[in-house]
């Protein structure tokens, strides 16, 4: 079986001014690229190949895909981008100060949403420009299958199935898969990959430019997981 490589994508524009991004195209930070760079680099001291990348359709994860493989000399690598692997949808939330936010609606909702598995923020007006449907990067999907908000619940299911349909059958054949993505998204597959209850997901966390390695056996079991130094 082939490994796996999570990384979330660096600190984006909006990371660094703590505003809620969910699928808004928000490039990297300055902090962001050192930390893609740094993800690179550490491929390249550990002798980690990559046979094929994966990322989300989103610039932050997708610049980050490129420049971990710029650093690490391997821009050949094919990398496939899919929306299934984006942010968790923060509905009427995208765009607002998360400081902010947790003032109007309080703690225990808050909380509730951003670290809970089952509770969504409020969806966004079906007449909203922000909706996925008006973007031209979606132009080809159903937009019944759009969000218009998401619970991690909600990002689990599509990232899930993505995993199984496109990333399962190249560590099938044996492949090193890196995938560059964002917080939730890899929340909701670490969460599926390491059997983690929903009540416990709320502790799992996923810092920025941190590549991780899990291996697994033939039945796709989880073997080993490590942080690469």
């Amino acid at each position: 079986m082939g490994k796996l490589i999570l990384v979330r994508h660096g600190k984006s524009l909006w990371n660094v001014q703590n505003i809620f991004t969910g699928w808004t195209d928000i490039d990297l930070a300055t902090e962001g690229i050192a930390e893609a760079k740094k993800a690179g680099e550490l491929l390249k001291s550990n002798d980690i190949c990559i046979d094929v990348c994966f990322s989300s359709y989103l610039k932050r994860a997708i610049r980050t895909a490129w420049i971990t493989l710029d650093t690490a000399n391997q821009m050949h690598v094919d990398t496939k981008y899919h929306w299934k692997l984006n942010e968790r949808h923060y509905g009427a939330w995208q765009g607002h100060n998360k400081n902010q936010i947790l003032k109007d609606v309080g703690e225990e909702t808050y909380w509730g949403v951003r670290r809970g598995y089952y509770l969504s923020p409020p969806k966004l007006d079906p007449k909203d420009k922000q909706q996925p449907k008006f973007d031209a990067h979606y132009k080809n999907i159903d937009p019944a299958l759009l969000p218009l908000s998401e619970s991690l619940e909600n990002t689990s299911k599509r990232v899930v199935n993505y995993y199984f349909e496109a990333i399962v059958p190249q560590l099938v054949k044996g492949n090193t898969v890196l995938v560059s993505a964002h917080g939730n998204s890899l929340r909701a597959l670490i969460g599926y990959i390491k059997n983690i209850p929903p009540e416990d997901i709320a502790h799992l966390e996923v810092p920025t430019g941190e590549p991780n390695l899990y291996e697994f056996d033939d039945n796709l079991n989880l073997t080993e997981h490590y942080k690469l130094k």
